[in-house]
C-alpha cells in the first residue's frame, strides 16, 4: 500500500470528502503492484492513498485496487482520459461508492441514464439540463407527464453520453433544483433489475464466512470495510468476478463484472464492519489512517 502524507491528509488537511476523491480500479493483472498504480494515476494529480487489494492468506492480488486523490477534480481528469491501460491490460476504473449506496441493486450496473424523483410543476426540462449539465454531456432530458392532464408525474429521466456522469450524480443523491429537492439514482430496465436481484440472491446464498482481519474503514471485509459489495471472487463458481474470494465492502458505482462462472460485480451485500475512516477494525483495533483498518 502506497500512501502520501505530505499533502496534509494524515494531519486532517482541508481535503474534500473522500467519497468524491476515491476510485475503484478493476480488472488488474496479477502482476500489478501498488507502485504501478501510483505511477500510472499520479499523472492526473496528487495521490494520498494507493493500494492493490490482496488475499490476506495467500497475498495474491484480488484483481482490483483503489486510489485516492487529493481533489475531486483529479478524479475527473483521470476519468476523462479513459481508457486506462496498466501492465498491458485495459482496466475498469470507476468512482467508488459508500457502503450505504452500494447496498442498492443498481449499484453494480453502469448506466448512462439517470432517474430523477421529486419533480414538480415548477420544474422545466431546461432547469434540469442546466443543473445536470454540470456533470456531463446530456443527450436527452425528459420530464414524464400525465397523458390526460399534462402535469408532471413526479419523475424525469436524463440520458448522458457516458456512465461516469451518472456515477457523479448519484454520489450526491439529493439535488436542489429551483429550490426543491430532487433525488437521483441510476435508471435501469426491468430486465437489468431482474438480473441484478437474481445475482444478489445467488451471492447471498453462496457467501461463506467473512475473510480478512476485521472491519476497517474502507474495503473488502476486513481490508477496508465500509465501501462495498461482494467480492471479486476467484475461479469457477466463485461469487464474484476478480480476485480470490472473501467477503467484500468496497465497490464501484457500477461494475457488473464476472468471470469463470462467477456472479460478477461489486457493490452489494458486503460482510465487513465499520463504514468510515477511523472506525474500529484492523488487527490492532484502530481504523482509519492511524490503525489502517485493514
Amino acid at each position: 500500500m502506497v500512501k502520501t502524507e505530505e499533502n496534509g491528509d494524515a494531519a486532517g488537511g482541508n481535503l474534500e470528502p473522500e467519497q468524491y476523491r476515491k476510485m475503484f480500479i478493476g480488472g488488474l493483472t496479477s502482476s500489478t503492484t501498488d507502485e504501478t498504480l501510483k505511477e500510472f494515476y499520479s499523472k492526473w494529480g496528487t495521490l494520498v492513498d494507493c493500494v492493490v487489494m490482496r488475499d490476506p492468506a495467500t497475498k495474491r492480488s484480488r484483481g482490483f485496487g483503489f486510489v485516492s486523490f487529493s481533489k475531486q477534480s483529479e478524479v475527473d481528469a483521470a476519468m476523462a482520459n479513459r481508457p486506462h491501460i496498466i501492465d498491458g491490460k485495459t482496466v475498469d476504473p470507476k468512482r467508488a461508492v459508500p457502503r450505504e449506496q452500494s447496498q442498492r441493486s443498481e449499484a453494480n450496473i453502469s448506466s448512462k441514464r439517470l432517474y430523477v424523483s421529486g419533480v414538480r410543476e415548477e420544474h422545466t426540462e431546461d432547469m434540469f439540463k442546466e443543473h445536470f449539465g454540470k456533470y456531463g454531456n446530456i443527450l436527452k432530458c425528459e420530464i414524464i407527464a400525465d397523458k390526460n392532464t399534462g402535469k408532471p408525474r413526479g419523475f424525469a429521466f436524463i440520458t448522458f453520453d457516458d456512465y461516469d456522469a451518472v456515477d457523479k450524480c448519484v454520489l450526491i443523491k439529493s439535488h436542489m433544483i429551483n429550490n426543491y429537492r430532487c433525488d437521483v439514482k441510476k435508471a435501469l430496465s426491468k430486465e437489468e433489475m431482474a438480473k441484478e436481484r437474481e445475482r444478489m440472491d445467488r451471492g447471498a446464498r453462496s457467501r461463506g464466512p467473512p475473510m480478512g482481519r476485521g472491519g476497517g474503514g474502507w474495503g473488502p471485509a476486513g481490508d477496508r470495510g465500509g465501501y462495498g459489495g461482494q467480492p471479486w471472487g476467484a475461479g469457477p463458481g466463485g461469487p464474484g468476478g476478480y480476485g480470490a474470494g472473501g467477503g467484500g465492502q468496497w465497490g464501484p458505482s457500477g461494475a457488473g463484472w464476472g468471470q469463470g462462472g462467477g456472479q460478477g460485480g461489486w457493490g452489494t451485500g458486503g460482510q465487513g464492519a465499520a463504514q468510515s475512516w477511523g472506525g474500529s477494525g484492523g488487527q490492532s483495533g484502530g481504523g482509519g489512517w492511524g490503525g489502517r483498518g485493514y
